[in-house]
């Protein structure tokens, strides 16, 4: 795939990837789009949505190191697979046909209609006992008009690693409309970053799910700066006896933004851990909502969950909203959470000022400070660099409006 530019597919879509389209598309013809009638749809408010406002696209992608995997098409790879979704499935049908949809399926109006329409995406795919050499990271772009489908297909094998990044954004006003599929194998270590940060008056809607096997773990940073309105839905299946995820994830609002995240945890093995955090920070009369679930699956014994939320307010007319939950169906479990929304601390401020720091700089230490404690649960290493650099940047970006 050429630097930058939009790409399509090199060769004819096999009969088994037109077939599935086709479900697709049934189903989406089915399917309404959800209200605020509908559960887990009550903070989005898609009245202004207008697909006709837009027009099909292929996002333009940067970063994109391509890997073949060794041997010919068709056999089994040898080393890591890295290639546009569209060529994979043409290229090597059989990791594509075993794997695409088998974890995000056309269930609601948004993944039916990007089971549609797709027309590119990425593979990932680490053979057993392979590591992914270099952190992979990826630039997805829309422009303005543009409805883009983008679909993400990791899958780790047992053993296997890798590190990957991708960062959408969009050129004006654009509506980008994503599908994750995350597939980490027994004793596989997958570090992903999701990275969204579309214009302020884009929609974005986004399904992610990752299922970990038997002593496998799942480190996923989620970071949401741009975007008008949308939702997007994480979820993480602990499938694997041992298995562990730690999600973390930060948005940070302006203006009217509205950002909207609902999570699951869900616990379906003995002996599992999954440990969420989010902080949100929101200036002017920007708005935001997570809705966070703990689910312990029957027999699921010696769970060990946690999570949290918690949201900084810069003016008097931002909002925040930290629902959290629990489902629970073992008697064995240990699952906590805890949610707090609140003004910056006054006897902070105070106390800083009182050292000779002005209110700008005082503000400006309290918000980092309260960032810090994310940067810090990433891992060491270029993830956290990374993370640290994006929120020092869109921090500026918010206390310069605030």
């Amino acid at each position: 795939m050429a630097s930058g530019a939009a790409a399509a597919p090199a060769q004819a879509e096999p009969d088994w990837l037109i077939g599935g389209r086709d479900s697709a598309k049934q189903r989406g013809s089915e399917l309404e789009l959800p209200t605020d009638k509908v559960k887990g749809w009550e903070f989005s408010d898609l009245s202004a949505l207008d697909f006709d406002a837009y027009t099909d696209a292929v996002a333009r992608v940067d970063g994109l190191a391509r890997l073949d995997g060794g041997g010919d098409d068709g056999d089994q790879p040898k080393g890591p697979v890295v290639m546009p979704l569209a060529e994979a499935a043409a290229r090597r049908p059989e990791l594509v046909r075993e794997w695409l949809g088998t974890v995000v399926g056309p269930t609601d109006s948004f993944t039916a209609r990007n089971a549609a329409r797709w027309r590119d995406g990425v593979l990932v795919y680490v053979p057993s006992g392979c590591h992914l050499e270099q952190p992979l990271r990826l630039e997805i772009s829309a422009e303005h008009g543009e409805e883009v489908h983008w679909r993400t297909l990791v899958v780790l094998e047992q053993g296997a690693e890798a590190e990957i990044w991708e960062h959408y954004g969009s050129a004006g006003e654009a509506l980008f409309n994503g599908v994750v599929e995350i597939v980490v194998g027994d004793g596989a270590n997958l570090r992903y970053v999701c990275e969204q940060d579309l214009s302020d008056r884009s929609w974005i809607f986004a399904t992610q799910r990752g299922v970990v096997g038997r002593d496998a773990t799942l480190e996923w940073v989620a970071l949401g700066f741009g975007s008008a309105r949308g939702r997007i839905r994480m979820e993480t299946k602990l499938a694997g006896r041992g298995s562990s995820a730690k999600v973390t994830g930060a948005y940070a609002g302006m203006g009217s933004q509205h950002l909207d995240y609902d999570t699951l945890q869900e616990h379906a093995a003995e002996d599992t851990v999954s440990d969420l955090a989010f902080r949100g920070v929101l200036a002017g009369d920007a708005t935001a909502v997570w809705r966070g679930m703990i689910r312990v699956d029957q027999g699921a014994q010696r769970t060990d969950a946690f999570q949290e939320s918690r949201n900084l307010l810069l003016s008097t007319s931002a909002h925040a909203d930290a629902i959290p939950g629990l489902e629970i169906e073992a008697d064995d479990v240990r699952c906590t959470h805890a949610a707090a929304v609140a003004q910056v601390d006054s006897e902070q401020l105070y106390y800083l000022r009182s050292h000779g720091l002005p209110e700008a700089e005082a503000k400006r230490l309290v918000i980092e400070g309260f960032l810090e404690e994310l940067v810090e649960r990433a891992h060491a290493g270029p993830i956290r660099e990374a993370l640290s650099q994006e929120l020092e940047q869109r921090l500026q970006l918010l206390l310069a409006t605030a």
